[in-house]
């Protein structure tokens, strides 16, 4: 099977790396440990991470060879589209020490994220007025809180045995998180390539701390359970998953409304509905997550009604607006050109209206080229429909 280990644990959005400089301290001294202090210590750990609120952590090694073939068969076919990061830094993405020098383990933490009462997805998905958002981009922005915790972690291990050598990652730098994280027994890669858990299906994030610490593995007793189940697959409105544990970026809506800079293909607008940041229906139908937990971090609930927010009032939005209502958010991250670009496919796709119409036409003079096309596009879809 070729798993590809490219995307965070999140079908809504795809990499986004962030360079962390501070506390790069692995070194070669560093105290010897006995067995049962290490024993102790991962205890501790254990302990630590679920105050600042993580759901589950696992230490593992850092073999992936396995996996670095799978990454660079993907590669290879050219899946990635666009995504030229992924095929940067050599080696380094599946060999851990390159990356960090002395890193000997890897500590993987989850968190979930599904904020709680909202309105239902599927019902957003139904109504094509309005605009459906990846569940874990309604908040604030994850990489800044995990990272924040991932280094309050670190610091309470070194108020416990003094200073040691790590770095903190949260779909930053060339990491194969989910890979780590299976490794460390958080869960199992599913045929859509998201990590999936027994007790919590597949709504949270993953982060990590390379260190030198040679702790004990977690035993890694996780198996697959999707067995015959192929939802995920079948209900990918693109047919982005075109093989078990193999996904097309290029035909995933994930890619094409966050990664892709230009214009989307038309073969796929259709099928895109009114999504217009990411993509859930593969976590939506997964059977797994009826055992998801809504996430107590208020941090990730939904701002500025966005869970179920009318498209139209999103276009409406002027850039100043769409600056300040995305402060914080990883929504800010496509700009606001691709915010319109992704709004206006939403739009072609909704029910006819003159509204519809009359919005598409108001904006067409204030945007780039490429969005313009898109608007354009939406102009005649709602035309057809008269």
């Amino acid at each position: 099977m070729e798993l590809y280990q490219g995307f965070p644990n999140t079908a809504g959005q795809l990499p986004y790396f962030f360079t962390i400089r501070q506390n790069i301290q692995i070194t070669s001294e560093m105290p010897a440990y006995n067995t049962k202090q290490l024993s102790e210590l991962t205890l501790s750990i254990q302990q630590f991470a679920a105050e600042l609120g993580f759901q589950q952590v696992g230490i593992s090694n850092i073999d992936l060879k396995v996996h670095e073939q799978h990454l660079n068969n993907w590669l290879a076919a050219g899946l990635h589209g666009e995504m030229d990061y992924m095929s940067r830094h050599g080696s380094m993405r599946s060999h851990p020490e390159e990356l960090v020098d002395g890193t000997v383990r890897v500590i993987s933490v989850r968190m979930d994220y599904l904020p709680p009462e909202l309105t239902p997805p599927q019902d957003v998905l139904k109504d094509r007025n309005k605009a459906y958002i990846s569940r874990y981009a309604l908040g604030r922005d994850y990489h800044k809180l995990i990272r924040k915790r991932l280094q309050q972690l670190a610091k309470k291990i070194e108020q416990s045995i003094g200073e040691f050598g790590y770095r903190v990652f949260t779909d930053s730098a060339p990491v194969l998180e989910k890979a780590l994280a299976e490794k460390a027994n958080l869960g199992w890669m599913g045929k859509h390539t998201n990590l999936i858990n027994k007790k919590a299906g597949s709504w949270f994030f993953l982060g990590e701390i390379y260190t030198d610490l040679p702790l004990p593995v977690t035993e890694d007793t996780t198996e697959n359970h999707c067995g015959n189940c192929t939802a995920c697959i079948d209900i990918c409105p693109t047919r982005a998953i075109i093989a078990p544990f193999r996904v097309d970026a290029q035909r995933c809506i994930s890619y094409l409304t966050i990664e892709l800079h230009g214009s989307i293909p038309v073969e796929f607008r259709a099928d895109m509905g009114n999504r217009i940041y990411g993509c859930d229906d593969c976590q939506l139908v997964c059977p797994w997550n009826r055992f998801a937990k809504n996430t107590k971090e208020q941090d990730f609930f939904s701002r500025h009604q966005l869970d179920s927010a009318d498209l139209i009032d999103l276009f409406n939005w002027d850039e100043a607006t769409f600056l300040k209502n995305t402060e914080g958010s990883a929504i800010r991250r496509i700009g606001y050109q691709r915010w319109l670009r992704n709004i206006a496919v939403a739009l072609g796709n909704a029910p006819y209206s003159e509204e519809t119409l009359d919005c598409l036409r108001k904006k067409k003079p204030h945007v780039s080229e490429m969005v313009t096309e898109h608007i354009d596009w939406a102009m005649n879809k709602q035309t057809s429909k008269q």
